[in-house]
């Protein structure tokens, strides 16, 4: 199969602050676009980020890849929640600490708010350590009528330092 047979453009962000944070963004990647029906076509840096929401835990790394997929946006979001627990993540505090993390940022120019998606996903431009991966495999995507590029330029970035 090559990248033309695959239909929708989306982009996810994976986070870890548990364990080899690198290593288990790594395996996220391999493991999510390890099947036929999502390829990757770009992966940011790693970046060290500071906690966000609970900020009474360790440090982050955070990245961003771009897929092209046949999978629809609620399958996508399925196959992000498997491999979260298959790499032993387990939900018990919001905005706590996590083995992995990965959320469905962008399914290509799908809007919309469901109970268990909202696309593009509500929180991107006011998170700097999303917008900086985000902006290294998609600065020209437009959120709310800005590019992520124009995005990242107006949020505060302290603390974000790249690691690769």
């Amino acid at each position: 199969m090559n990248d033309n047979e695959l239909g929708t453009q989306a982009i996810v962000a994976l986070g870890s602050n548990i364990g080899d944070k690198i290593a288990n963004i790594d395996k996220a990647v391999q493991r999510l676009t390890g099947a036929d029906d999502i390829r990757l076509t770009a992966r940011s840096r790693d970046y060290k980020t500071p906690p966000w929401g609970n900020t009474d835990q360790d440090w982050f790394v955070n990245a961003c890849i771009a897929i092209t997929t046949d999978l629809g946006p609620h399958d996508l979001l399925r196959r992000c929640l498997e491999v979260e627990q298959e790499l032993g993540r387990r939900r018990t505090e919001k905005w706590g600490p996590r083995v992995i993390d990965l959320d469905v940022l962008i399914y290509g120019d799908v809007t919309l708010a469901d109970a268990d998606l909202t696309l593009p996903h509500p929180h991107i431009t006011k998170r700097a350590f999303v917008l900086a991966p985000l902006a290294d495999v998609a600065p020209e995507t437009v959120i709310e009528g800005k590019t992520a590029a124009e995005w990242l330029a107006e949020i505060d970035t302290a603390g974000i330092e790249p690691i690769k």
